[in-house]
C-alpha cells in the first residue's frame, strides 16, 4: 500500500472552510462532592488555549508539513485576540478570517478532573453570516484557490456554511481541478453535490438520510451507494467509531476495522480523520489507502485527553506497519 509522500507534503497548500473554534481547558483534581449540590469539586491546578473546530483541522494539517489556508468567521472580541494568538503561536495565518461586529467567537470550556471530563460550557452564537461577511470570504477565497492542492469544507453548524456558498465554492475547486472534502452536518447534508470525498460519522449519516435503522455494514454500504449516486461524489467514507471505516466509492467497498486503543477522549477526532484524508488525496491515494491512514490517524488522537493535533512522527511510524 502507497503511503505518504513526506517531500510532497512540505510543499501541499490545504484550504480548510468551516467553523472555528477556541478551545478553553480547566484542568484540576476532584477529592469529594459539593455540600451545595451532588457535584464535584474540582481544584483548579491549570488552564490553558487550543484550537478547535476547523481552526483544528488545520492545526493537523500543519503538524503533517502542509500549508493550511485557514478560512472562517470569528467575532470582533477578546476571545478572537485569543484564538489569533493561538494560530500565531501554531505558525498558521489568521489574516483569511473575517470577523463579525455582533458575533461571538465559539469557545468551548471543557472542566476536566482527574483526567476525565466532567463538564463542557460553550459560547457561541449559531445565525447565519452575513452577506457582506460571505462576499468578504469569497473574495479571499478566489485569490487562493488557484494554488491549492485540496479544499475542506469543516461545518459545524455555526452559521458559516449555507447552500449557496457551499455550492458555489464547489464550482470554483472543480474549475481549478481542487479536490473537495466534507465533513457534513445535518443542516446542510445534502449540499455538496460534486464533491470527491464525503466524511460523515454514521449518526449523521442515518440523520443525513433520515434513516432510523442503518446498523449493518451491509445496510451502510447501501446507504453510501445511493448517496454517491444522489451527490455525485467520488468517494463517501463513514467512520463507526470501534468498528472502523468503510470507504466506497461507484464500483468497489473497502471496510477497515479499529485499531486496539486505551480510548480517553474522542474529541477533535474527527477534525484529524478529514485532515489526514485530504493530505491523501491531494497525493492520490488508492481509496483504501485513504481509510488506512484516517483510520490510524483518529485513533492515535482519541489516546491524549482534549483536543489535541496528530503526532506526525508517531502516524508515520505506525503508518509504515501497514504496508
Amino acid at each position: 500500500m502507497k503511503l505518504f509522500d513526506l517531500d510532497k507534503i512540505k510543499d501541499q497548500r490545504i484550504i480548510i472552510v468551516g467553523d472555528v473554534m477556541l478551545d478553553a481547558y480547566i484542568f484540576g483534581h476532584v477529592h469529594r462532592l459539593s455540600p451545595e449540590a451532588p457535584v464535584p469539586i474540582v481544584e483548579q491546578r491549570s488552564q490553558e488555549y487550543r484550537l478547535g473546530g476547523a481552526a483544528n483541522v488545520a492545526l493537523n494539517i500543519k503538524a503533517m508539513g502542509a500549508t493550511p489556508l485557514l478560512f472562517g468567521v470569528t467575532g470582533s472580541d477578546d476571545d478572537a485576540l485569543i484564538l489569533k494568538k493561538e494560530l500565531e503561536k501554531n505558525q498558521i495565518s489568521a489574516l483569511l478570517l473575517v470577523e463579525e461586529l455582533d458575533r461571538l467567537t465559539t469557545v468551548k470550556t471543557r472542566i476536566i478532573g482527574n483526567n476525565h471530563q466532567l463538564l463542557r460550557v460553550d459560547k457561541e452564537v449559531t445565525h447565519a453570516i452575513t452577506e457582506h461577511t460571505e462576499s468578504l470570504l469569497l473574495e479571499k477565497l478566489k485569490s487562493e484557490i488557484k494554488t491549492a492542492d485540496a479544499l475542506i469544507f469543516e461545518d459545524y453548524e455555526k452559521g458559516l456554511l449555507n447552500k449557496n456558498l457551499i455550492q458555489h465554492i464547489i464550482s470554483l475547486c472543480n474549475e481549478f481541478n481542487v479536490p473537495v472534502i466534507v465533513d457534513p452536518k445535518k443542516s446542510n447534508f445534502l449540499a455538496y453535490s460534486n464533491a470527491t470525498l464525503f466524511k460523515p460519522n454514521l449518526k449523521e449519516l442515518k440523520e443525513g438520510l433520515k434513516l432510523d435503522k442503518l446498523d449493518s455494514l451491509e445496510e451502510i454500504e447501501r446507504a453510501a451507494k445511493t448517496l454517491i449516486q444522489t451527490l455525485n461524489l467520488k468517494y463517501l467514507m463513514v467512520t463507526l467509531s470501534d468498528r472502523g471505516v468503510i470507504i466506497c466509492d461507484a464500483q468497489s467497498t473497502h471496510h477497515v476495522p479499529a485499531h486496539l486503543r486505551k480510548i480517553a477522549d474522542v474529541s477533535g477526532a474527527g477534525d484529524t480523520v478529514v485532515s489526514i484524508a485530504a493530505l491523501a488525496i491531494a497525493q492520490h491515494l488508492e481509496p483504501r489507502a485513504i481509510a488506512e491512514l484516517s483510520n490510524l490517524a483518529g485513533g492515535l488522537v482519541c489516546e491524549e485527553v482534549g483536543v489535541v493535533p496528530l503526532n506526525k512522527n508517531r502516524f508515520m511510524d505506525e503508518a509504515n506497519k501497514l504496508i
